[in-house]
């Protein structure tokens, strides 16, 4: 659903609150566009949170008390977080979300504009608070999330200047009201630019079924795709989007309708907190697509592509059925690997938002290796 263009600085828009692949000359002019480009340009749309992470050994017992090892306060939000993971990644990221006039909303846009994240788009919302999330990290680096949801969707699809569509190339969206999730991905589909979505933990509760129709690539956990499937989505279904599924230590994979799955093994650490780390391989996915469709592989992305999947070339395909460039001609195989090379690194560190560049992605793998046991198949992806 994508055509290459021009486009897209972080000074924020104030503003009163807001409750088929073809071999024809025409791809492959907008083919040629990709590679051309200086580099591409994604909108991620959603949250931006103030993030308040603790980490405890564990929690304690009901009128009981355990000490906090480790504080720290910083922006955070999966809109924001992919924004600045792409940012890092030589994709000129926009951010559409919003925030309150106050403090941490202040704070959070000057973090990004450091990561190079455009967020003009970013709407402040007058006497409302930023949404703050309060992220409780035990031992074995699992999260819990306590919530204030604030001005997070003081913001609606009509605030976001349609013009600036045409000079870009990919819309990500991420947990937001279902209304206007589906209004951006209709929009955006209406201007030729792709939509990927990860609707993130409320899937199962925010009636997300009318944006999926408009939506390229569908990026769910495994908790997530046994909630999809329960609702009756049909993931090979001919008009379905293609469906990423993350499965942590067991890797990643994406089902594609009327296509084989391609599947690419997780690279093993020690997590120390998972909050982000979703996020982190949304923009790893992202960003390597673009790159092997640009044939901008760095060095790593031979060698991983090679372990990722069996002998069949086919398994490197992109994504059927959309005229995006970048997913039309994109080698899964390394996109998934990018993507868990990110999200493992996002496990490393505290907080919500880790540091995305090429050469750490580089120097990861160089430490970690590649695992071992990956293929293609044509069974469903595990949903539990």
């Amino acid at each position: 659903m994508t055509r290459e263009s021009d486009g897209p600085g972080c000074e924020s828009l104030e503003s009163s609150e807001s409750p088929e692949s073809s071999d024809s000359p025409e791809s492959l002019e907008s083919s040629e566009s990709l590679e051309s480009s200086d580099s591409p340009r994604v909108l991620c749309a959603g949250h931006v949170n103030w993030d308040v992470t603790m980490q405890v050994d564990r929690l304690p017992e009901p009128d009981g008390e355990r000490p906090i090892e480790h504080l720290r306060q910083s922006g955070g939000g999966s809109a924001a977080n992919v924004a600045a993971g792409l940012s890092g990644l030589a994709v000129e990221s926009v951010l559409f979300g919003s925030v309150g006039d106050d403090d941490p909303g202040t704070l959070t846009r000057r973090e990004l504009d450091r990561a190079g994240v455009d967020c003009d788009p970013v709407l402040v919302a007058s006497a409302r608070s930023t949404s703050v999330k309060y992220l409780i990290v035990d031992a074995a680096g699992e999260v819990m999330v306590l919530s204030a949801a604030g001005a997070n969707e003081a913001y609606a699809a009509a605030d976001f200047p349609v013009a600036r569509l045409d000079a870009l190339d990919h819309l990500h969206l991420t947990g937001q009201d279902p209304t206007v999730a589906t209004d951006l991905a209709r929009t955006a589909a209406d201007h030729d630019v792709a939509v990927s979505f990860d609707p993130g933990r409320r899937i199962g509760d925010r009636g997300y079924a009318s944006a999926f129709d408009h939506v390229d690539v569908l990026l769910v956990n495994r908790r997530e795709a046994a909630t999809l499937e329960e609702s009756g989505f049909d993931a090979a279904a001919p008009d379905a989007p293609a469906l990423v599924v993350k499965l942590g230590s067991e890797g990643a994979a994406v089902r594609r309708p009327n296509a084989d799955r391609v599947v690419a093994p997780a690279f093993p650490v020690d997590p120390v907190d998972t909050t982000g780390a979703g996020d982190a391989f949304a923009a790893g996915f992202i960003a390597a697509c673009f790159e092997s469709a640009r044939g901008h592989e760095p060095e790593i992305g031979t060698e991983i592509a090679a372990d990722a999947v069996s002998g069949d070339a086919s398994s490197h395909d992109g994504v059927p059925g959309t005229t995006a460039p970048h997913l039309r001609n994109a080698d899964l195989a390394y996109a998934l690997r990018i993507g868990n090379a990110a999200g493992a690194l996002a496990t490393l560190e505290y907080g919500a938002r880790t540091t995305l560049t090429w050469d750490r992605i580089d120097a990861f793998i160089d430490e970690h290796g590649t695992a071992t046991e990956a293929g293609t198949g044509t069974d469903r992806e595990p949903t539990a």
